[in-house]
C-alpha cells in the first residue's frame, strides 16, 4: 500500500503538546498606559515648560535648539520651563492646571500621595464613525433636546444635584420616550473619558445619510431642483448652520465629502434646530465627480469664491436647476471643486470686510436664489 499511514507503531497524536497560556501574567502588558501628555508637560522633550526638575538631557536639547535657531535666524521652538505646572496640586484643590478637581486629595480629603508630573487618566478611545455619540454637559443636552435631536438614552450621575436645566432635561426625555439610566460617576466618567460631563450625558445614534443618487433624483422632480454642496467645511456648526438655511429657502438636500469634512453630529443637529430631520444630507466619497453627476443630470454648478466671475445679483441661472457649492471656512474651494464649478459667484460687499463666514455666505446666496425665484414665478 502505498504510505506508511497504516504502519504499526504510527503516532496518533500531534507532537506538540497542547497551548498553553501565561495565567493571567502578561495582563498588565496589555493594559493602556493613558493618553499621551502635551509636548510641553514630558519632561524628556524641548518644549517641556513644567515646574518640576529640568533633566539635564532636556536642558541639552533646548539649548542646542537654541544654537540651531540661532545661525538659522529664527525664534527657537523651545519650552519655557517653569511656566506651566505640572505637579499635583496640594490639598484638596484643583491644582494650579485647574483639573480633575481632587488635586493630590482623593475622596473625602485624604491625600493620595502623588507626587511629580501629573498623568492623564485613561486613554479615551475614538469612537468608530458607526458608534453612538455621548453628548455631555446640561446646557448641551437640554438645548439638543429642546430641539429635537433623536437620542437613545439619557445618563444621569447618582447624586447629582438638581437644577431646572437638569429637571427640564429628565422631563423631556420622559415625554419623548427615552430610557433614562442612573449610573455612578464612576461609570459616566468612563463613558465620557475624563470630559467634565455635569453628571449628565444623552446617547445620540449615528445619523442615517440619504443615498447620494436617491437626492438627486428626487431633486430632479421638484419644479425648481435646488441643492447645496459643501467643500471640507469641518466645524458642524456651520454645518448645522447650513442645512437650517437650506430648509428655510427650499433646497432639496445637502451633500458633504466622507473625509476632511464635518459629518451630522449632535453639535449639527443643534445647530441645525431640527432641520436635519426635514432635509436630505447625502456623504459622497469624491465631491468633484459628485458634482459632474449633478452636471449631467441638468444642474448648474455655482461655487462661493471671493474672486467670482460674476456678481450674485447678477446671477441669471438662479431660476434653473442649482447646486450651490460652499467652500471652507480658511481656504475656500479647493482646486479641483474649483475648476468643476460651472461658475464662481462672488457676494458685494464693502471693501472693509474680507469674506463672510461659510454658513453666512450660503444663507446670502440661497435667500437670493429664492428671491429671484419668487420673482420669476
Amino acid at each position: 500500500m502505498a504510505g506508511n499511514s497504516q504502519r504499526r507503531g504510527r503516532r496518533l497524536t500531534p507532537k506538540a503538546g497542547a497551548p498553553k497560556g501565561s495565567g493571567g501574567k502578561g495582563r498588565d502588558a496589555l493594559a493602556g498606559r493613558g493618553k499621551t501628555l502635551p509636548a510641553d508637560e514630558r519632561p524628556w522633550h524641548k518644549a517641556y515648560s513644567g515646574t518640576e526638575k529640568l533633566p539635564q538631557r532636556t536642558a541639552w536639547k533646548q539649548e542646542k535648539e537654541r544654537r540651531a535657531a540661532a545661525d538659522e535666524g529664527r525664534a527657537p521652538k523651545i519650552g519655557q520651563p517653569g511656566t506651566k505646572d505640572t505637579t499635583w496640586g496640594k490639598g484638596g484643590g484643583r491644582g494650579a492646571a485647574g483639573g480633575g478637581g481632587r488635586g493630590a486629595a482623593g475622596r473625602g480629603g485624604k491625600p493620595t500621595g502623588r507626587t511629580g508630573p501629573r498623568v492623564a487618566p485613561g486613554r479615551k478611545s475614538n469612537p468608530s464613525r458607526d458608534a453612538p455619540e455621548l453628548l455631555v454637559g446640561r446646557n448641551p443636552v437640554v438645548e439638543s433636546l429642546r430641539a429635537g435631536v433623536p437620542a437613545t438614552a439619557l445618563y444621569t450621575a447618582q447624586g447629582i444635584d438638581i437644577d431646572d436645566r437638569v429637571n427640564e432635561i429628565v422631563r423631556t426625555a420622559a415625554d419623548r420616550g427615552i430610557a433614562i439610566l442612573e449610573i455612578s460617576r464612576a461609570e459616566l466618567d468612563r463613558m465620557t473619558g475624563g470630559v467634565l460631563h455635569q453628571g449628565v450625558g444623552l446617547q445620540v445614534p449615528p445619523f442615517a445619510y440619504q443615498p447620494f443618487e436617491d437626492m438627486v433624483a428626487a431633486a430632479v422632480e421638484q419644479p425648481a431642483p435646488l441643492l447645496v454642496a459643501l467643500d471640507g467645511v469641518t466645524d458642524p456648526r456651520n454645518l448645522g448652520a447650513v442645512i437650517r438655511s437650506a430648509a428655510a429657502f427650499g433646497a432639496q438636500g445637502v451633500f458633504v465629502p466622507e473625509r476632511r469634512a464635518a459629518g451630522i453630529t449632535a453639535t449639527a443637529w443643534r445647530t441645525s434646530a431640527g432641520a436635519a430631520a426635514r432635509v436630505p444630507v447625502a456623504q459622497v466619497t469624491n465631491l468633484t465627480r459628485s458634482l459632474k453627476a449633478c452636471r449631467d443630470a441638468g444642474f448648474m454648478v455655482v461655487g462661493l469664491d471671493a474672486d467670482g466671475e460674476t456678481d450674485l445679483f447678477d446671477l441669471e441661472a438662479a431660476v434653473g436647476p442649482l447646486v450651490v457649492v460652499v467652500g471652507s471656512e480658511g481656504r475656500g474651494l479647493s482646486r479641483l471643486v474649483g475648476e468643476t464649478c460651472d461658475l464662481t459667484v462672488r457676494i458685494p460687499m464693502v471693501s472693509e470686510v474680507e469674506s463672510l463666514n461659510a454658513s453666512v455666505a450660503a444663507a446670502v446666496t440661497l435667500a437670493e436664489v429664492a428671491r429671484r425665484r419668487s420673482v420669476a414665478g
